[in-house]
């Protein structure tokens, strides 16, 4: 797997992630253990996880799972802080106490003494942004994280943190937004902030929640997200009329060059502006091979230009696009 670096950092990381989300929900330890193997092998380094995924048992099995499955050092670790975890006083939010009692958790269940790349999941408006900032720098400052970033920021609120952080020694490498042919909204204004500011995206939900699939075609299958009462307002969200027409795009190149919708819809989304590395996440290791498959397909032009036309999004004042 090819790699590149992290917006304007010198981090390195494969141009393909691997997401944790389901870890210790539907897919247990020894599932976990054979998904990382298999990513690893396929020359993958970045893992994705964050402190409230499963109650943090995504954290300790991935944490486990280092130096006995695979070495510490070929992993780059991606945790994220700052969703809600308990009631208590320092148990959610960007405040300082909060994001370095967090920070102490992850690096607790992980079993590891620093964090490759840190991410503030989500935005607090209750807290200064400069406190939420401070916080990082010492988090990096002390050894305990070597990059940061954030998720899920609208355009404002990236430019108006990576403003502050360009005057220091930390700057944001990295954002993290749900980005796929299904959901375009970020390039209205996140994608811009991202190229002023040299920040590298990673897309979440790369394949629309499951639905570039294909696999809801048909109806929803028995063994589907969308079946499952926890999941199933998650995946129709992309449930509607546009959404299908732009999966029959997918679905019609994909049979033209004898490959998946998923191989078709990751491989768009991995090569758009700014995107370091859409995450992938799997039950299986049968579903995250699929994945890894994408790794060797390059769309042709004429296909890529197609997908970007019926899946457009409305651009219109104060908005334009370049060129």
């Amino acid at each position: 797997m090819r790699q590149r670096r992290l917006g304007g950092s010198g981090l390195r990381v494969s141009r393909m992630g691997l997401g944790t989300m389901s870890w210790g929900e539907a897919t247990d330890a020894d599932e976990a253990a054979s998904q990382l193997v298999a990513f690893v092998d396929a020359g993958g380094t970045l893992v994705d996880t964050a402190d409230v995924y499963c109650d943090g048992e995504s954290e300790r099995i991935l944490g486990d799972l280092l130096g006995d499955v695979v070495p510490r050092d070929d992993i780059v670790i991606a945790t994220k802080a700052a969703a809600k975890r308990n009631d208590g006083p320092f148990g959610s939010g960007a405040s300082r106490g909060a994001l370095l009692n967090a920070l102490e958790g992850s690096l607790r269940r992980l079993q590891v003494d620093h964090i490759d790349l840190w991410q503030i999941h989500v935005w607090d408006d209750e807290t200064p942004l400069e406190e939420t900032l401070a916080a990082a720098d010492h988090a990096v400052s002390s050894g305990k994280v070597r990059y940061f970033g954030v998720s899920n920021y609208t355009g404002w609120q990236l430019a108006a943190a990576a403003e502050i952080q360009k005057r220091g020694p930390n700057p944001i490498v990295s954002v993290q937004s749900e980005y796929s042919l299904l959901e375009r909204g970020i390039e209205r204004e996140v994608v811009p902030a991202a190229r002023r500011y040299g920040i590298g995206l990673l897309p979440w939900a790369p394949l629309g929640r499951g639905v570039l699939t294909g696999k809801y075609r048909g109806g929803t299958p028995s063994d589907s997200r969308g079946a499952d009462p926890g999941y199933s307002s998650y995946v129709e969200h992309h449930r509607h009329d546009r959404a299908a027409r732009i999966v029959e795009a997918v679905a019609t190149a994909a049979e033209g060059l004898g490959t998946s919708p998923l191989a078709v819809a990751l491989a768009w989304v991995r090569d758009r502006e700014q995107v370091a590395a859409p995450i992938v996440g799997a039950r299986d290791t049968g579903q995250l091979t699929g994945s890894l498959a994408a790794e060797e397909l390059e769309l042709p032009a004429e296909i890529t230009a197609a997908l970007d036309d019926v899946s457009a999004i409305e651009l219109g004042y104060p908005e334009r696009r370049r060129g």
